[in-house]
Parts: structure tokens; sequence; C-alpha cells
């Protein structure tokens, strides 16, 4: 997560843990993955991640996967987000 200040008022940036089921391109700057999270699955940019491998957990922001992430923190973070949903 991360905190954007603009002309004095916070933002937040919510960056999301999904589960890597496919990879599909050979050039790294063009390299997309198939990514479940929760069970909708979205097409993701691996630009900034190529070493990632399919079964890894990666966290996602507006379309790019950022970096790799154990699956524990994976795991929690996403029943913490289901969590906050039914109190919403």
């Amino acid at each position: 997560m991360r905190i954007i200040i603009i002309q004095g008022m916070k933002y937040m940036c919510l960056a999301v843990p999904g589960k890597l089921l496919s990879i599909s391109g050979d050039d790294p700057l063009l390299k997309k993955g198939r990514v479940s999270f929760g069970g909708v699955i979205k097409e993701v940019s691996l630009a900034y991640v190529p070493e990632a491998q399919v079964g890894d957990y990666v966290l996602v922001h507006v379309g790019f996967a950022l970096s790799r992430v154990e699956p524990e923190d994976a795991l929690q973070t996403l029943a913490d987000l289901q969590q906050m949903m039914k109190l919403g």
C-alpha cells in the first residue's frame, strides 16, 4: 500500500495479491500472465517481475505485477480484504 499526498490530501494506492495461473510471451517487457484474485481472472503485465513463475503469488496494481509475495502473506491479505467487504 502506498500513501500519496497531493495538495495536502492523502490518497491510498492499493495493490492486490493474486495467484499466477499462466504466462504468455517471450519478450520480458511484453510478458503477460493470467492471475486469479480469489476466482476472478485478469491478464496482467509481468514486465516488472520477469522472474515470476506459474504458481507464484504476485502483487498487482493497475494491471502490473509489481513484486512476488509469499503465499502466506497473499492468502492473509485476500482474507483480510474479504472481511473488509463484509463490514462495508
